[in-house]
């Protein structure tokens, strides 16, 4: 129904305007900013055809005779038909191509791989950084939401074999009268999305750690996992577990268990905690927020899971019916 209704939208709006704009190209989808961007070009004017009016004038008083300046206006029998209806139909179609793939890759297997492969891998990289298109899957954010002065910024690193996250902390407070901490900032991947936007989610029952490949500058981090939920209650509910950097020019391979991960709920540790379920992985993030004002960097390679056979333990907290009775029933 939200697809339905966006592109009614955007058939009124584009009816109501005489010429379309660049803008209205983003109601239909990618299909239809092409039909957009190629009726809307200018044709390009043969050199010698056009001139200034300043040259035109020059030539008056020299004597020459009046030539034809040709304007760069397109007459109504050269203007490019543009079907929109055309546009709509080839967007719908794509998205129904996409839907048809994803329902054969769930009959062969996971991510359209057959099932005994997926069983009998061990190592998995999820996010690496080898271009701007692996970038565009994360966005960055700081304290400036609620008035802070940290800043933060994502760039390839050199090379273009790494991402690197860098800024600025601080720790000031804004003065808002209401906020009465700040200094954070942290780095996000992107909720990942399927066919009519539908949020999809990461399958990591098959692994036990959390491996990355990082360089940085001496500070902490904050590792943080969400699940997929559409519980609006849950939505400030994630798990984390620190990271340590050791700074200097060496890169090092960070190796971080499941069952390590504590949970918290909108930024402090719960006394009831419960184990992560890896089936369904929304996002990850790090956030840097150790109260130490000054320039700080990030560096990281890849970001992957893999089965660890040393590693046995399934859950490193304990619970007690006075604290989490839902277990002990």
């Amino acid at each position: 129904m939200a697809l339905v209704h966006k592109l009614l939208n955007g058939i009124y709006i584009l009816r109501k305007c005489q010429m379309p704009s660049a803008a209205s190209c983003l109601f239909v989808g990618p299909h239809f900013a092409d039909y957009c961007s190629s009726s809307l070009q200018k044709p390009v004017v043969a050199p010698g055809k056009a001139g200034s009016p300043q040259r035109k004038t020059e030539r008056d008083l020299q004597g020459h005779p009046q030539r034809e300046v040709d304007l760069d206006i397109i007459s109504p029998e050269e203007k490019p038909e543009v079907s929109f209806d055309k546009a709509i139909q080839d967007e719908i179609k794509d998205r129904f191509r996409r839907l048809k793939e994803d329902f054969v890759n769930h009959w062969i297997g996971p991510e359209g791989r057959p099932l005994h492969e997926v069983l009998l891998e061990q190592a998995k990289v999820v996010w690496q950084f080898r271009g701007k298109e692996d970038l565009d899957k994360w966005i960055v954010t700081s304290d400036k939401t609620i008035g802070g002065r940290s800043e933060v910024f994502l760039k390839m690193g050199k090379n273009n074999q790494s991402a690197l996250l860098y800024g600025n902390l601080s720790s000031e407070a804004p003065q808002d009268g209401e906020s009465g901490r700040s200094g954070y900032c942290a780095m996000i991947s992107r909720v990942p999305r399927g066919t009519f936007e539908r949020k999809k989610s990461y399958d990591w029952s098959q692994f036990n750690t959390l491996y990355l490949r990082v360089r940085g500058d001496g500070r902490p981090w904050m590792v943080n996992i969400r699940e997929d939920t559409d519980i609006i209650q849950r939505k400030n509910q994630m798990y984390s577990y620190f990271m340590f950097t050791r700074g200097g020019p060496y890169w090092q391979e960070v190796k971080i268990p499941f069952s390590k991960f504590f949970f918290s709920n909108q930024g402090r540790v719960r006394d009831a905690q419960y184990q992560l379920l890896l089936d369904k992985i929304s996002s990850i993030g790090f956030t840097l927020a150790d109260k130490v004002d000054g320039p700080f960097f990030l560096e990281i390679d890849f970001i992957g899971v893999f089965a660890d056979p040393a590693h046995t333990e399934e859950f490193a907290y304990e619970n007690s019916p006075d604290l989490n009775p839902k277990l002990f029933k």
